[in-house]
């Protein structure tokens, strides 16, 4: 029903729901397959990485092969089984986190970090921030970053703040670490690799640019969270923070650790401790990691006494409170299935490549830093956005006398600052999906904070060029 005490034009500009602007942009991508002209790049082993790369020069055109509109249902169904890795796992997230916080661990252990830092809460921030940095600095954590958030938002919420904190402080701090990729392999390593500078050098320009991001961003954060803390009514997720079903956090009765706490809490360490030697060590995936978190989730039900009907049914009860993130995200990938059906990647690539040539000699390096947040949109993953860009972007940047270490620097900057706010990005969607935080929140939330990643950005790429780094 209609709320007749607000103008009709209001109500009719309305935010609409996330899945229906995710069938939008799938629309305007088969869109683009009618309007964009088909072609594609051959492709070639190189011996150097054993990645699959972009031959230069060798794009050329193909048969169109428009995406028509009864084939975008199909599409969208193909990006849910094409994404059923992430969708799954995050359903196992959420339901491993329901079983442990069915615990009461969760709530003991927040709640003495929350006496602890009673009157210097905003502390955390910052600390939760450099922790995942340095995790998204070495072992490139991106998309694994989802099943921390519930830890963060836990902390946050006891310490007075929402579970956008809780989410920011965690999912941001991890980004910053991958923008800055130090010792990154999965991004500059690659893309260093490929243009065939020394691995990992250059690294003080990396290290300056990390301090930057986690200064600025942890300044935003706390800023935000302060307000919140205040008056919670400035709450961005106020209406998620009114469901959620909490008690009054009283800091002189807090619930006592009991031995299914300590059991829970060391099935917890252990698990984490195992993920990050099988992410790092194994080469681990969604498959593995998902297997880990449903061990995970059993094991501390039993630790906490439970039968197995009760973890059975904690967990399903997680899982169908984060289905609708869930879905998002093969929703989102239904873009790219449209797009790469469609045969316009390569030509979308191949004109923006072409454009950043016949730019003015003195702002090439910011065309070329353009071009590759731009590509970002259409290839969110590092990897494949490395082995499709850099070798065209190489050549250019020698033509026009940019230095190879400025062009991967120009490669990470793009591939890392849009990832936290593009919907076709699984490290945000998975975020949002496990914090239950709508994406238009998350973009009134983000949004200044990456409009200051992107001018830092651009000031360090001018400062590269201009010192030939």
């Amino acid at each position: 029903m209609k709320d007749p005490t607000k103008p009709a034009s209001r109500q009719w500009f309305k935010m609409p729901h996330t899945y229906v602007i995710l069938i939008f942009l799938v629309f305007v991508a088969a869109a683009l397959t009618y309007v964009v002209s088909a072609g594609e790049f051959e492709r070639a082993e190189d011996q150097a990485t054993g990645k699959t790369l972009v031959v230069p020069n060798s794009y050329h055109e193909v048969d169109a092969s428009p995406v028509s509109l009864v084939s975008i249902p199909k599409a969208i169904v193909h990006g849910l089984v094409d994404s059923a890795d992430v969708v799954f796992f995050i359903l196992i997230i959420g339901g491993t986190f329901e079983i442990i916080s069915s615990t009461g661990t969760i709530e003991a252990i927040t709640g003495r970090v929350a006496k602890n830092f009673a009157n210097k809460g905003r502390w955390v921030i910052p600390i939760f921030i450099m922790l995942f940095s340095v995790a998204g600095f070495t072992m490139g954590m991106s998309t694994e970053v989802m099943v921390f958030v519930p830890i963060g938002i836990a902390v946050a919420r006891a310490l007075g703040f929402d579970a956008l904190t809780g989410t920011a402080m965690v999912s941001l701090g991890a980004a910053s670490g991958f923008t800055a990729g130090i010792l990154n392999p999965f991004n500059v390593g690659l893309a260093q690799a490929i243009a065939e500078v020394p691995l990992f050098s250059g690294a003080w320009l990396r290290i300056i640019l990390l301090l930057c991001l986690i200064t600025v961003t942890s300044l935003y954060i706390v800023r935000y969270a302060g307000k919140v803390r205040s008056n919670p009514e400035k709450s961005l997720v106020r209406d998620l923070e009114k469901e959620v079903v909490t008690k009054e956090l009283d800091l002189n009765k807090l619930p006592r650790m009991q031995l299914k706490h300590y059991l829970t809490l060391a099935v917890v360490i252990v698990g984490f401790a195992t993920l990050i030697w099988g992410v790092s060590k194994k080469d681990w995936w969604m498959e593995e990691l998902a297997a880990l978190f449903l061990t995970m989730g059993v094991v501390s039900g039993f630790c906490a006494g439970y039968g197995p009907s009760r973890v059975a049914s904690e967990f399903v009860k997680g899982a169908k409170a984060i289905t609708y993130g869930a879905l998002i995200i093969g929703f989102a990938r239904g873009i790219m299935v449209v797009l790469d059906q469609g045969s316009v990647i390569d030509s979308i690539v191949y004109g923006l490549s072409t454009l950043v040539g016949e730019l003015p000699g003195p702002v090439q390096v910011l065309g070329m830093y353009l071009f590759q947040n731009v590509m970002n949109i259409f290839i969110t993953s590092g990897t494949g956005m490395a082995v499709t860009t850099m070798p065209i972007m190489v050549p250019l940047a020698d033509l026009i006398g940019v230095t190879r270490q400025t062009t991967v620097l120009a490669f990470q900057l793009g591939d890392g600052f849009s990832n936290m706010i593009l919907p076709t990005s699984s490290a945000l969607m998975g975020s949002l999906a496990v914090s239950g935080i709508p994406y238009q929140k998350w973009v009134k939330f983000f949004w200044p904070l990456m409009c200051m990643w992107i001018v830092i950005g651009a000031v360090l790429m001018v400062i590269a060029h201009m010192i030939h780094y």
